[in-house]
């Protein structure tokens, strides 16, 4: 399954949702190399871009969150940082076992769902906030 960009998950902050197209665009980019069978060093580049882009946003994204003195900045971090660590897992399994239909399978409907469930839950509350207090 593809994970495509929607209105939907619009939070209304440009910049964010830039970012949140380009997790998309990572995610689906990760999932068509393992599905092309472009091999272990392919998707191993792919899914290192999906990890990094992910730090960069949300680095980029608690830095905004701070700016407006987001009232809950210490736990969205927290979902940020937990987030992160579930990605440098599947980074690690895929070193150590390589990828298979079910590793990609997980990897696809876990941060595909995660950012899905974000974005519409505690980003749309992050976007909100921000657009009261500009």
């Amino acid at each position: 399954m593809e994970y495509v960009w929607d209105k939907s998950l619009e939070t209304g902050n440009s910049q964010i949702d830039a970012q949140h197209q380009q997790l998309f665009v990572a995610l689906n980019r990760l999932v068509h190399t393992y599905q092309e069978g472009k091999g272990k060093d392919e998707l191993k580049k792919s899914l290192d871009f999906l990890t990094d882009y992910t730090i960069k946003h949300f680095f980029d994204e608690e830095q905004l969150q701070q700016h407006y003195k987001y009232p809950d900045f210490e736990n969205h971090k927290k979902y940020h940082d937990d987030f992160k660590k579930v990605v440098r897992n599947f980074s690690v399994e895929l070193i150590l076992k390589g990828a298979s239909d079910s590793l990609m399978q997980d990897v696809q409907a876990t941060i595909g769902g995660w950012l899905v469930t974000h974005i519409k839950g505690q980003d749309a509350k992050v976007a909100a906030y921000i657009r009261s207090h500009s």
